[in-house]
């Protein structure tokens, strides 16, 4: 039966009142600057076939500091805002934009929430969008008989706002809806209120829905995907794939990272865990405020930039965490060209949801990504990037392939560390020169830069040094450096403080070959399974021709590398143990592996080993770049620029020397 006129003015009437009508407030006239009687009725309201929405100026407050310039003068504001649907339809997951325009900075809202997932208290001053929370979806008044609590929605802000003088009216630019198939008109102004009438736009009708052009993917070393498998109302099943792409990269005990940014959490995950398991964070948020009986202390993470680890070997078959493919290695990414079984690693997690994302198509990934390991290279993540659904073939060997929800990929590239941030160094040595250059001066950083001096060239040692730890090796370099009459500096260098140092030395030069030896050194008490290392030599790369202690490998796409990995059973680099006792004092001893290698001349006839061709450029551990030595040892020569001696001594040498042989000859030429 269609409603009489009069039922219709005191329906809408009801409506006015509840919402738009406010309350006297009394307030003490020194605190607040001004205080506002009712607001008159709009009647746009009696005419709107849509959504009407209003923003309402309520008081303000000056805060401390008290200043001279009003216009920086901080105001503690309230306001409202209220969204209501007159129209014939439902209208859900409501959105409206508010122009605020005056340096607001929102403390509170209550009935809806940002829409960006802002935390609070959040900068708004160029205008913010909200979305409704609890209340969503506003269902229409003709199949609610006009329910309040079900038609429409309020929300209030509580803020600070600045720039307005004391007899001003601080109210917003605009006031719109931001859903599709809504225009809305420029809105009214009446002292502190502000309303409008969004009414549904005839032209935007309804798209045949297009296939989705996803932008190209980006080259990463490190792949990472991010698949929705499972999705429900107010949870999702991910799943986090890590695959590493990179010759010589690698992770150890890798820490993944990432913030999530609508208040999402992880309820439970296989494959993987997380460091820190505090429901504080849940409890007193607004997971809390939703999910009022959700018990937070079996929650697997409430923070809200998670660390996310991976499970050891012996929990792989633990059907409670484990049980996943390619997960459970300890946190370890080897390169493919290693073993490509052990370059993947994958977990799944289950991510609660809340409001206003309350709905199955409401799936949004953490952004920030960051993943870092022990001694490996530095990895710079960029932004999730919408992909094509992941495939998955049928565990069960049925021929069917199944499709990912939505899918993720966040694309990690290898950086080249800043000076002084290695983990790691090279030391250069040859048959032809007794003096070693060790690794450079700060190499991996320096702490006690007041008691040494961090920009001092390293002092040349003896080959027996290297053996030694660096608080160990003053004595030698002392006596090394009165033995061969080099400079020693009043205060001396600092040491390199790197984990992991490793020493290339040619051992031998003849006209069809050469030989080189590599070792590694441990210098802390971690162990590193499956190691290996790479060096770069352009020049003597095609003359590579064998490794005898480690398992060798030329990479061809990789600019001349060398790649050594340990041999079974010798893939352990061990830690820094206790050696022997020297005048009452413990020293430490390094792990060690070391292997000659040779190379062949016929393919490199110009090679030139001993002026420089003979080392390599670039070294790395575990994928990691190490810092290298300006210099290299010199046939016959002193190997450091300041300890060499100076080029105007040598010419004024060389000039005497021809003078003496001169005048001598010239005497013999008179006597005759």
């Amino acid at each position: 039966m269609a409603s009489s006129p009069r039922t219709t003015s005191i329906s809408v009437a009801v409506i006015l009142l509840h919402f738009f009508l406010l309350p006297v407030r009394q307030v003490i006239a020194q605190d607040y600057d001004y205080d506002y009687d009712k607001p008159e009725v709009p009647t746009a309201v009696e005419s709107c076939n849509g959504i009407f929405l209003t923003y309402t100026f309520t008081s303000r407050l000056k805060e401390y500091p008290h200043l001279k310039n009003a216009t920086a003068q901080a105001y503690a504001f309230k306001s409202s805002a209220a969204v209501l649907n007159t129209g014939k339809v439902d209208f859900p997951s409501w959105m409206m934009f508010i122009g605020f325009q005056h340096d607001e900075i929102l403390v509170s809202i209550s009935g809806a929430v940002i829409a960006d997932g802002s935390d609070l208290p959040a900068f708004v001053g160029n205008g913010t969008v909200i979305s409704g929370y609890p209340q969503m979806d506003l269902k229409n008044s003709i199949e609610t008989a006009g329910d309040l609590n079900q038609i429409s929605a309020k929300v209030e802000f509580v803020g600070t706002q600045f720039g307005v003088k004391s007899t001003g009216i601080p109210m917003p630019k605009t006031i719109k809806l931001i859903n599709d198939g809504y225009k809305c008109p420029s809105p009214k102004t009446k002292k502190t209120q502000m309303y409008v009438c969004c009414v549904p736009d005839p032209k935007k009708k309804k798209k045949k829905k297009k296939v989705e052009k996803l932008q190209p993917l980006p080259y990463g070393d490190l792949k990472i995907k991010y698949d929705v498998m499972k999705s429900f109302t107010a949870s999702y099943i991910a799943q986090v794939t890590l695959e590493n792409n990179h010759p010589l990269g690698r992770l150890d005990n890798w820490n993944l990272t990432w913030e999530w940014t609508r208040g999402q959490f992880i309820k439970n995950m296989q494959g993987a865990y997380a460091l820190k398991k505090d429901p504080s964070a849940c409890i007193y948020g607004d997971a809390g405020k939703y999910y009022k009986d959700l018990d937070f202390t079996t929650v697997m993470s409430c923070e809200k930039r998670p660390i996310l680890v991976d499970l050891p070997p012996e929990r792989a078959n633990d059907s409670q965490v484990g049980k996943i493919p390619y997960c459970c290695k300890n946190g370890t990414l080897l390169p493919p060209n290693m073993e490509p079984s052990k370059s993947k690693a994958v977990f799944q997690l289950e991510v609660y949801k809340i409001p206003p994302d309350m709905n199955r198509t409401a799936l949004y990934p953490p952004q920030k990504w960051k993943i870092n390991g022990y001694l490996n290279p530095q990895y710079v993540c960029g932004a999730p990037i919408k992909a094509s659904s992941s495939e998955f073939p049928d565990t069960s060997g049925l021929m069917y392939k199944s499709y990912a929800i939505a899918s993720w990929q966040v694309s990690c590239n290898i950086t080249k560390r800043k000076e002084e941030q290695s983990r790691c160094c090279v030391s250069f040595s040859a048959f032809f020169n007794d003096s070693v250059i060790p690794c450079n001066t700060c190499a991996c950083g320096c702490e006690e830069r007041d008691t040494c001096n961090p920009k001092a060239p390293p002092l040349l040692l003896p080959a027996e040094a290297l053996l030694i730890p660096f608080d160990n090796r003053t004595a030698k370099a002392k006596a090394w450096a009165k033995m061969k009459k080099h400079h020693m500096p009043k205060r001396l260098p600092c040491g390199d403080h790197c984990g992991v140092s490793i020493n290339w030395h040619i051992f031998s030069d003849y006209s069809k070959g050469w030989t080189a030896r590599i070792t590694l050194f441990n210098w802390d008490e971690h162990i590193f399974k499956d190691w290996f290392a790479a060096v770069e030599m352009k020049s003597a790369f095609r003359g590579y021709e064998k490794t005898y202690s480690f398992n060798g490998t030329k990479l061809p796409k990789s600019n001349g590398t060398i790649f050594f990995q340990g041999l079974p059973g010798l893939n352990y680099l061990m830690g820094e143990v206790e050696g022997h006792t020297s005048k009452r004092r413990v020293l430490r001893v390094p792990g060690k592996q070391q292997s000659v290698i040779s190379f062949k001349k016929n393919f490199t006839p110009r090679i030139d080993v001993s002026g420089g061709d003979g080392f390599p450029s670039k070294v790395y551990f575990n994928g990691e770049e190490c810092a290298i030595p300006p210099v290299r040892p010199q046939l016959g020569a002193a190997v450091s620029r300041r300890q060499s001696v100076p080029f105007i001594v040598v010419f004024t040498t060389t000039m005497m020397f021809i003078i003496v042989i001169l005048t001598l000859e010239k005497n013999d030429f008179e006597n005759i």
